[in-house]
């Protein structure tokens, strides 16, 4: 799967999720100022708590706008065996057990993932532990993650 393919798979998952998230802001919005939400009492919260339900949306949906006008505007840039991994490369790592697993390292929405061709691929971010130690490295490096008995080895057999 080509970096092209794994750009439009993320902006079309993060233009659904802002589609999602905003449909929700507005139901939660209109629940909130319904008239049955009008407390009966000092101690009704309802209206209160579907109000925090609202803004949790509202700034969820934000957060997504964002991400995607972050991914709308990003030049992708080549990668070979030889340049050091950064913003918009398309890794493949194996495992200490032999299993591959694929990234791309991307500015925002760390944690999506994304099914092509052959699997998964997950969006990280350089913030991101295992993103910050992929920066820097090239084709063949080895990298550990974690600490003493949780430490995991990972090699990486292709950027692009």
């Amino acid at each position: 799967m080509s970096k092209e393919d794994v750009l439009e798979k993320i902006i079309a998952a993060l233009s659904d999720d802002l589609a999602l998230f905003t449909q929700a802001a507005r139901i939660a919005h209109a629940a909130a100022t319904h008239a049955e939400c009008l407390p009966d009492n000092k101690y009704d919260t309802t209206a209160l708590e579907a109000s925090y339900v609202a803004q949790g949306q509202a700034n969820r949906a934000q957060d997504i706008k964002r991400a995607l006008e972050s991914y709308r505007n990003l030049l992708l840039r080549p990668f070979d065996d030889t340049v050091p991994i950064r913003l918009t490369a398309l890794i493949t790592v194996e495992a200490e057990d032999g299993s591959d697993r694929c990234f791309f390292l991307g500015p925002a929405a760390g944690g999506l993932k994304l099914s092509i061709e052959g699997g998964e691929c997950i969006v990280i971010t350089p913030e991101s532990t295992l993103g910050r130690a992929l920066l820097g490295k090239c084709c063949g490096d080895e990298l550990q993650i974690g600490n003493g008995a949780a430490r995991k080895t990972f090699t990486i057999t292709a950027v692009s």
